[in-house]
């Protein structure tokens, strides 16, 4: 397989990726609101955004890099 293949292979698996930590991340965030204590809903938020942060730009960088390959 060339490398403009492999590299395209790649993109596409980050990008699911991206899309399976992005809604993990948005999970946590609406765990939010079914969490009592204060530092719950915090922690639920930090790890939230964090996890939402990751997700999405691994999905930005691989649209970027398939866009990239594939003119």
């Amino acid at each position: 397989m060339d490398e403009k293949a492999e590299n395209i292979k790649n993109a596409k698996i980050n990008k699911v990726l991206g899309m399976f930590i992005l809604f993990f991340g948005t999970v946590i965030l609406v765990a939010i609101f079914f969490t009592e204590t204060f530092m719950g809903q915090m922690t639920n938020l930090v790890a939230g955004l964090i996890l939402v942060l990751i997700g999405g730009g691994m999905m930005y960088q691989s649209n970027r890099r398939l866009k990239g390959l594939t003119e």
